[in-house]
């Protein structure tokens, strides 16, 4: 195994900048790295946090159970309860979407729940937001116009349990 080297802390702007052009590149496991490398040496920053989160959900299509229980791990450290039910909300819908596009049975119906999951959040934090900020409200009517605009997006059916008659 290999020491991880220790970044000084006044990197950290850099490092975070470098993390944000990464993810920009569709390096997200990189930026994922330099955003726990800026956490280990401050481990409360914030950026640092979201960037780390938004990495993390960038990787769903590529292992989407592991890399969703990796990006909600980090949403109780976000300090700010708009910020938390935000970032939730934006785990769940990104989630809809790999479901969405990975056309497994059943997906479809999953999608439908990660959506409405996503526009829960998404309504904690309108409730939170600072006046004028929208930024959740257009997250949720972009998750209500994808179930409007897909036929295929609806919930799981109920079972029913019907007993066998004995004879």
């Amino acid at each position: 195994m290999f020491e991880l080297k220790t970044i000084t802390p006044s990197a950290i702007p850099a490092a975070l900048d470098r993390a944000h052009r990464y993810r920009l590149l569709n390096e997200p496991t990189a930026a994922e790295s330099i955003c726990l490398d800026v956490l280990a040496v401050d481990q409360d920053n914030q950026q640092a946090l979201v960037s780390l989160l938004l990495a993390r959900s960038d990787q769903f299509t590529e292992t989407l159970a592991a890399a969703v229980a990796k990006a909600r791990e980090v949403v109780p450290r976000l300090a700010d309860p708009y910020q938390r039910a935000y970032y939730a909300g934006l785990i769940a819908e990104r989630r809809a979407k790999a479901l969405q596009r990975s056309g497994n049975p059943g997906s479809t119906a999953m999608a439908y729940e990660a959506f409405r999951e996503a526009m829960e959040h998404y309504d904690d934090a309108e409730r939170l937001a600072l006046s004028g900020d929208d930024e959740a409200r257009l997250r949720w009517n972009t998750c209500a116009r994808i179930l409007n605009d897909d036929p295929t997006l609806v919930p799981q059916p109920e079972e029913r349990y019907e007993p066998a008659l004995e004879d």
